[in-house]
């Protein structure tokens, strides 16, 4: 059995050598035949130089040096696209995600005979917007979605090497890894996993986060765009009524119509949900128009291959 491990470097320069050592120890326990890919996503720490200098005493590890930082999600499936392996672990670098799980994540894959075993973060952690709006975005993308996506889930997963080509047939540029994971399909098993605590300044901003969920929600799901068509139809029968019961209450009763400030509260109101409605249809434009360029997906500058015997 061969095994590949993967992971991305990005402002990750302290915890190479700590990661090296652990997996290693990890991976060793396992086989004896395995290769570690780092990414380097851009990284603009000594994060590749540590990496070169443990290249030249491990001759198992390969670094895949991308022309600039392309994202997470783009390392993570050129370094997987990279892998050989029989099994393939995927990993982030930073020890939030503890090396350690490789060995359960083994017994699990083998014990239920399954394709991939994906860790679960249990109990959850992090300051408690963060927590908010991660457990907010799993809600919108099962309501929206078709995908019922595993709340929580990790990057760190132990795949099999036909799930991993499968995977990485997936070239969206604007997409998101947990709605690709779930929609390759095979069968997959989640393992429990206490994160450690982050100590570096998460690359995740508020901005970013928000981003990717938009990427994740317009990626797979297209019910958005039927709601508008739904909400244009609700709001017309409301118009509709509504002037019926006008000609009705001014015509057979002789009511007074009412003056300008409803008529100005329903124009904002109506201007409102036609801005909104158009926010929603320019999204999915700005997708379209991204994918169909057809740009490449990451640019590698140089990989740095290991003298392997």
């Amino acid at each position: 059995m061969k095994l590949s491990i993967v992971t991305t470097m990005f402002h990750s320069g302290p915890y190479v050598n700590e990661f090296y050592q652990r997996i290693r120890k990890e991976a060793e326990a396992l086989t004896t035949d395995f290769e570690l890919i780092f990414v380097n996503d851009g990284s603009p720490d000594d994060a590749l130089d540590i990496a070169l200098a443990l290249q030249r005493e491990d001759a198992r590890i390969d670094i895949i040096d991308l022309s600039r930082n392309f994202g997470h999600h783009k390392a993570m499936i050129t370094g997987l696209a990279h892998a050989t392996g029989d099994l393939v672990f995927l990993i982030d670098v930073d020890l939030e995600e503890p090396p350690e799980i490789l060995g359960p994540f083994f017994e699990m894959l083998s014990k239920e005979h399954a394709d991939v075993a994906y860790g679960v973060q249990s109990p959850r952690h992090g300051p408690w917007l963060n927590r908010t709006l991660a457990s907010l975005f799993y809600i919108v993308f099962r309501f929206i979605s078709d995908y019922d996506i595993p709340s929580d889930s990790l990057t760190a997963r132990l795949m099999t090497r036909r799930y991993v080509e499968q995977l990485v047939r997936h070239k969206e540029h604007l997409s998101n890894m947990i709605g690709l994971w779930e929609i390759t399909g095979f069968r997959q098993v989640p393992v429990p996993v206490r994160k450690n605590p982050y100590k570096g300044t998460s690359t995740y901003t508020l901005r970013r986060r928000i981003a990717i969920a938009i990427f994740a929600i317009t990626a797979f799901s297209s019910k958005p765009l039927r709601y508008i068509a739904y909400l244009g139809c609700t709001m017309t029968t409301i118009c509709a009524l509504y002037i019926i019961f006008l000609l009705v209450d001014y015509f057979l009763f002789h009511a007074p119509l009412s003056g300008w400030t409803s008529l100005i509260v329903s124009v904002w109101f109506l201007g409102g949900i036609i801005l909104f409605c158009l926010g929603i249809i320019s999204t999915y434009l700005a997708v379209i128009f991204v994918e169909t360029k057809n740009r490449p997906y990451t640019v590698i500058r140089q990989i740095y291959e290991g003298n392997k015997q």
